[in-house]
């Protein structure tokens, strides 16, 4: 245990986006551990808002090495932070994700999920949030090229060094 706890929190910033719902779309992820920072975004050319706004959840988790890492992470998806605070996931899992929206991506989610240990953080969209702002540049970007080329365009900018600490690499 003492090993985790040596271990700095992570703060995983996600956002998704989609020009008209299903239509074109993208995610971003902004990871910061330590003073270091990650992006990570991609696009789709046809999906939801909702479901890219949970991939950004998936893919910054699925980023992190670590075992029993600390994240906080902050979105604006009351989709997704309701779904995880409200306690909605777990009644949904119980009902084998029965008449649920995106039971593919929730049953990726939840390994991950439990992972870790993860706190999630409602922010407001659009409100000046540089993490969020930044997030959602990287969503509408991938999203544009996306419906430009048809393609699944993930990306991940300019990180040079992983986060460290004494246990060892992030990502």
């Amino acid at each position: 245990m003492a090993e985790t706890q040596s271990r700095p929190p992570i703060y995983l910033y996600t956002d998704g986006s989609s020009s008209g719902n299903p239509g074109p779309g993208g995610y971003g992820v902004v990871l910061k551990c330590a003073g270091r920072v990650r992006e990570l975004s991609g696009g789709f050319a046809m999906t939801t808002n909702n479901r890219m706004e949970l991939l950004a959840v998936i893919v910054g988790l699925e980023t992190i090495r670590w075992q029993n890492a600390e994240v906080q992470v902050y979105s604006d998806s009351s989709y997704v932070v309701n779904a995880i605070n409200k306690g909605w996931l777990y009644g949904w899992e119980k009902k084998g994700f029965a008449k649920v929206k995106n039971p593919d991506l929730w049953q990726r989610f939840l390994p991950l999920y439990r992972r870790h240990r993860v706190a999630f953080h409602w922010i407001r969209g659009h409100n000046g949030h540089p993490e969020n702002e930044r997030c959602d540049a990287l969503a509408v970007a991938a999203g544009a090229t996306a419906a430009k080329n048809g393609a699944v365009l993930p990306a991940d900018t300019g990180f040079e060094q992983s986060c460290m600490s004494d246990a060892g690499s992030l990502v």
